[in-house]
């Protein structure tokens, strides 16, 4: 990946301006005509390219039986060491057999023959020491066009032109292929981002067949052609405010369509990209990214460039709905949330709506467990429907709908779902609007509910919702209390119920997720507790901790991911009880109480969630 500086910048001011017009990825292609000097810049760093590009020729220069009677794993090239830093560009002829499987195979591995960094086949097909299963995704991303005919590829690898470009980052590597089959259709094959524990300096590569054979030194037969559109692949919508602008591109790539309708898939190695302004505030941001090559890789007569837009976030979001507002009724929503017996079910969101129509905002729907039964479905603008909706008694219906609307775009809302166990529902609505005020929607005593059988999910129309669901940096070094999630008041009587995941550290029992207790104000906190049977407070003493695990270290380790439950109950009588449910990632379930926390004012208890080192996701 490369970031050109003076290049970029020099068309920065023209492309804020086009930028506003653009989307995220796959966004509108400018053509700019360079300068002199800017020409001359962009092939001094080609030259210095072309000083780092190595062509290695295989020995012996035929592998494999020519009638293609070799077997599996039976022959092999010489093993050549790849250096960091270098790209390393092996032109064959292929002579395929009946399969697709029955080609070149590349092997990344070590000096000593006893570690596979990667097996690497023609056809979007690899592996490796140590993978998980066969094939891993998390030991690289492989990429094939779209849509394409394996039987006519196939066929049409025997005797066909072959390249293969290596590039060795240090700990990681990218192989991407050139074919002109024998049909005179080029293909392309590319493994990105090879990380298998890849050890700098001993990192070799050699070839086998598998029933088919190789020539090596036969240079590709592919005209060259000049680049006229390009589109950025897997840009980030969000990227967490402090995280470098290197670990946040690192893996885009551009589909790149050159004159003869050819296509290739660049790394951000192959592009100049910057972001504008920079990575280190708050706020939407625009990539910036150039390719100016032909498809043989000389300088294009002119550079593409195109532009795609992300935000740089304090808290990462789970959105539901189209984030331009244009998403039907129904058309995206939430998971669905069991709600037990005299639980409730706290859910915190921002509302974006298009802003046209009272009822294009958040919508809150109540079924059985397989949706065969709709107990009700009801809005923000106090309205609903459903078998269940007739009984129930809505209130908090704005007396100036027009400003609540416009202060919906933005509203940071904080909605109730309660299952009573008698039969009836409540759902409560708190909408803080963009512009200061807080307005309430509420719908009591929905019935028809069966109460051993109530859920609940959120959906839209022409609006979207971003859940705000991260609590802590999610590389787990966040010092204790530094993120909290947002403050929920217990009323007297009630039980809140919430579920997130659990990631840890994972060096220390106390590297996880932490309630704490306290009045509205903050001014006195009742209660601190932790997943591991330890707390402190005024109110903590009086407490029954229960559910210290058997074994620390089993538990410890299967908390880095766990899926965790917490039921948050208010007595009424002055104390309060707390109970964490822990299905591991060993497929146990662990518990943790704290029982009869006392010191609570009934009628101001409030709970938040904390961490240190550790980090908290939220449904």
């Amino acid at each position: 990946m490369k970031y050109l500086n003076n290049i970029i910048m020099s068309v920065c001011l023209a492309l804020l301006g086009m930028a506003a017009l653009t989307s995220c990825e796959g966004s509108d292609l400018y053509k700019v005509g360079f300068p002199d000097w800017i020409s001359s810049k962009a092939d001094s760093i080609a030259a210095a390219k072309a000083a780092a590009v190595v062509t290695l020729i295989p020995s012996p220069e035929v592998l494999g039986a020519e009638d293609n009677s070799q077997d599996w794993w039976s022959v092999f090239t010489d093993d050549y060491k790849l250096e960091p830093g270098k790209t390393y560009q092996i032109p064959l002829t292929n002579y395929g057999g009946a399969s697709n499987w029955n080609n070149f195979v590349i092997i990344l591995r070590n000096a000593a023959k006893d570690y596979e960094y990667a097996v690497l086949r023609a056809d979007n097909w690899g592996w490796g020491t140590g993978f998980a299963g066969e094939e891993s995704d998390a030991h690289f991303d492989k990429a094939t066009e779209e849509g394409r005919d394996w039987a006519t590829w196939a066929k049409a690898m025997s005797r066909s032109k072959c390249q293969i470009n290596l590039t060795h980052n240090g700990s990681t590597v990218d192989v991407r292929i050139s074919m002109v089959g024998a049909d005179g259709v080029a293909y392309s094959q590319s493994y990105l981002n090879i990380s298998n524990n890849i050890v700098a300096d001993d990192l070799y590569l050699a070839f086998t067949v598998d029933h088919s054979h190789i020539v090596f030194g036969t240079p590709v037969d592919v005209p060259d052609s000049e680049p006229v559109s390009m589109t950025l692949n897997r840009v980030p919508a969000k990227v967490l405010l402090g995280t470098t602008f290197e670990e946040a591109m690192a893996n885009i790539s551009a589909t790149v369509t050159f004159e003869d309708g050819m296509k290739k898939e660049v790394g951000a190695d192959e592009l100049e990209i910057q972001a504008v302004p920079d990575m280190g505030t708050l706020g939407t941001k625009t990539l910036v990214a150039v390719y100016n090559k032909t498809y043989k890789g000389a300088g294009s007569v002119k550079a593409l460039v195109t532009t795609a837009q992300f935000e740089v976030v304090d808290k990462m979001y789970t959105c539901v709905g189209a984030v331009n507002n244009t998403g039907e009724f129904g058309s995206a929503h939430s998971e669905a949330v069991r709600v037990a017996p005299g639980e409730t079910f706290v859910s915190t969101f921002t509302n974006y709506t298009s802003g046209t129509q009272n009822w294009f905002n958040f919508i809150v729907e109540l079924f059985n467990a397989d949706k065969s039964k709709y107990y009700a479905t009801v809005r923000a603008d106090n309205f609903g429907w459903g078998d269940g909706y007739a009984a129930c008694t809505p209130s908090g219906g704005q007396a100036d709908w027009n400003a609540w609307l416009a202060a919906m775009d933005g509203a940071k809302v904080t909605t109730y779902v309660t299952n009573n166990g008698d039969g009836t529902a409540d759902v409560r609505c708190v909408m803080l609007g963009n512009n200061g005020v807080t307005y309430y929607q509420d719908y009591i005593g929905i019935n028809t509910i069966d109460p051993d059988n109530m859920y609940f999910h959120f959906t839209i129309e022409k609006c979207h919702l971003e859940f705000d669901n991260v609590v802590g940096l999610e590389n787990n070094t966040s010092a204790f209390g530094s993120a909290h999630s947002d403050a929920i008041q217990v009323p007297a009587g009630k039980t809140y119920v919430t579920s997130f995941i659990n990631h840890t550290a994972g060096t220390q029992n106390w590297f996880n997720f932490i309630v704490e207790l306290f009045n509205a104000d903050k001014s006195k906190y009742y209660a601190t507790v932790r997943a591991d049977n330890f707390g402190w407070g005024d109110g903590y003493a009086a407490c029954i901790p229960s559910g210290g695990q058997a074994d620390w270290g089993a538990w410890l380790a299967a908390m880095d991911g766990a899926k965790v439950t917490v039921y948050i109950t208010n007595n009424g009588n002055g104390t309060a009880d707390i109970k964490c449910v822990m299905l591991g990632t060993d497929g146990v379930t662990y518990t943790q109480n704290y029982i009869g926390i006392n010191t609570i004012d009934p009628d101001n208890m409030y709970f938040h969630f904390t961490i240190e080192n550790c980090h908290l996701v939220f449904e």
